[in-house]
């Protein structure tokens, strides 16, 4: 029977060790000798504290506590042991025992699983913490994970996905998660439409592989929703840019005439003050392209410049698009109000061209701010401090307008502190060749063409003819002869050099009855006749539409209304 109790302690997996009550080995297991290194026979029958360093069964014996759970080193590996005193019927102590395993392994798989443990912590702070959607489906194409942020994209949460078919989420497409588990590819760029608000998104997948073998499938999807609002953000800024961005500098007046040059160095030192310009010639003569120059030479060359064709737009208009207005200031008033042109130019330069074509109520509201300096919004009764520098720029007469009473003398006088006269281009025609010449190189880039020169025959026609329409007129005009030239042909010749009209009086507009009077409709016969008449005025006026109003008779705000009507570019 002793021999049957030896061998089940020699097969245990735990040490055991026992002692008699003078503290004698008696018990010294298999698993005893190979934790401690020591052989049973040389233990056997000997004192435990001579064969095992640092043993606590003679406290044991004396104290008759147990001690148990207790961790401590034992020849380069760590064991747990549990000590206790054997007791007889009686209750004495007659001897005791300790019961003994190696726990590095243990250890050593604890710190594994800790550091398994907290891999998947941050992994999943990780996917928590991310703006794009994740979901994740097992082999079968059933949810298992997702991530707030695709709660918030689809108004869905772990309850109503986890456990559920991938395609729960779809409004429309197909799912890419039932894709990549078809196929075991990854899938890119598909767009569907997801969750409770039928959202545009953006979906990629992406098998997951372990061990060889496909067990689910983790997408990303991204909110379209999102992105086109960035773009559309990012298209009103370029607008913006376009709209504030001055594109000229005196570089780019090309002509060495006396006269010309007059009025560029008259600019020039117009541009280091902050006086208020008035830039004033005939239509065409490049009053615009001077007026990008003066501010991009001035100290207000990195703040805005906003240009505003006083004569494009409406009278009831145009008040509340120079000085904003306010939330409810009229029927269909935008929500929050809206900022006006003065406003965005604040800091920099704005460019009234056409001023002579403003009412007189209008003239009233900019002499305002430029004696104040402020502007009010329509239907607000708070001014607002702006600093602004204004150009203005017309071809009227204003001293004949001041007369006739259609221009404010007080607004004149605040407007004309530096008049700057920019010269029609019959009076420097020497200017014409260069001129010439870098509107072709121009065209070179525009229409893909290469030519070198121009003969002097056909330069020899152009200097002939006195450019009512000025720069416009004559910058038309080469466009017309660039695009007569063949893509071989390096020269402009007379040959390539469209007629010009504007030699003789207006030519005749032959309006047959065929043409004309398709119907008896009245009021289309006269919009059809208008149409031509103004067509046929622009073309003489080498598309100057100021030039066109003066010859049609009419001011320049109808010529631009009638246009728009008519549909007329």
């Amino acid at each position: 029977m002793r021999k049957d109790i030896e061998k089940i302690l020699d097969s245990t997996h735990d040490a055991m060790i026992a002692v008699d009550a003078e503290g004698t080995v008696t018990l010294f297991n298999k698993s005893a000798e190979r934790l401690t290194g020591k052989k049973s026979d040389d233990v056997l029958g000997r004192k435990v504290e001579e064969v095992v360093e640092n043993t606590r069964l003679p406290i044991i014996l004396k104290t008759g506590k147990s001690e148990l759970n207790q961790q401590q080193p034992l020849n380069n590996i760590t064991i747990i042991t549990n000590r206790m005193p054997v007791l007889d019927d009686d209750g004495t102590i007659i001897g005791a025992i300790a019961v003994f395993r190696d726990i590095t392994e243990l250890i050593e798989l604890a710190d594994r699983i800790t550091n398994l443990s907290e891999v998947r912590e941050t992994l999943e702070a990780t996917i928590n913490a991310t703006q794009d959607a994740i979901s994740v489906v097992d082999a079968e194409g059933i949810g298992t994970l997702i991530n707030p942020a695709y709660t918030r994209m689809t108004g869905y949460t772990g309850d109503d996905v986890i456990g559920k078919d991938c395609t729960f989420d779809l409004a429309e497409g197909e799912s890419v998660h039932k894709e990549v588990l078809r196929t075991g590819q990854p899938v890119k760029g598909k767009r569907l439409k997801v969750g409770l608000m039928k959202k545009d998104v953006i979906a990629e997948a992406a098998p997951i592989i372990v061990g060889g073998v496909l067990k689910g499938s983790v997408a990303i999807i991204h909110d379209l929703t999102e992105i086109n609002a960035i773009y559309e953000r990012l298209d009103q800024a370029k607008q913006i840019i376009r709209n504030l961005e001055a594109k000229y500098t005196f570089d780019d007046i090309v002509g060495t005439s006396e006269i010309l040059q007059n009025a560029i160095e008259k600019a020039k030192i117009a541009a280091e003050t902050p006086a208020t310009v008035i830039i004033r010639g005939e239509s065409g003569t490049g009053k615009e392209l001077f007026a990008h120059a003066i501010h991009n030479a001035s100290s207000r060359k990195y703040a805005q410049f906003v240009r505003v064709n006083c004569a494009a737009i409406s009278e009831n208009l145009l008040e509340s698009e120079l000085f904003g207005y306010e939330e409810g200031a009229f029927t269909g008033a935008a929500k929050g109000g809206k900022i006006g042109l003065f406003e965005k130019a604040n800091g920099g330069t704005i460019f009234l061209d056409e001023i002579g074509e403003l009412s007189l109520n209008t003239q009233a509201k900019l002499l305002r701010v430029l004696q104040e300096k402020e502007i009010l919004r329509v239907g607000s009764n708070k001014p607002k401090a702006i600093d602004v520098r204004i150009i203005s720029a017309t071809n009227v007469d204003l001293e004949k307008a001041i007369v006739d009473k259609k221009f404010r003398q007080d607004l004149y006088y605040r407007l004309n502190v530096v008049p700057i006269d920019i010269p029609a281009l019959r009076h420097h025609k020497s200017d014409i060749p260069a001129l010439v010449k870098h509107l072709i190189n121009k065209y070179n880039q525009e229409y893909g063409r290469n030519v070198s020169d121009i003969s002097e025959k056909a330069l020899s026609n152009i200097l002939l003819y006195d450019w009512v329409g000025n720069v416009r007129e004559l910058e038309n005009f080469v466009g017309r002869a660039m695009i007569n030239i063949k893509m071989h042909e390096h020269v402009l010749t007379e040959q390539h050099l469209p007629p010009i009209l504007s030699h003789t009086s207006a030519p005749v507009i032959q309006l047959g009855s065929a043409e004309v009077f398709e119907t008896l409709n009245l009021e289309r016969n006269i919009q059809k006749y208008e149409r031509t008449v103004i067509i046929a005025a622009l073309e003489k006026c080498g598309n100057s539409r100021e030039m066109a109003a003066k010859e049609l008779g009419i001011s320049l705000r109808t010529l631009y209304y009638k246009m728009k009507l008519l549909e007329i570019n």
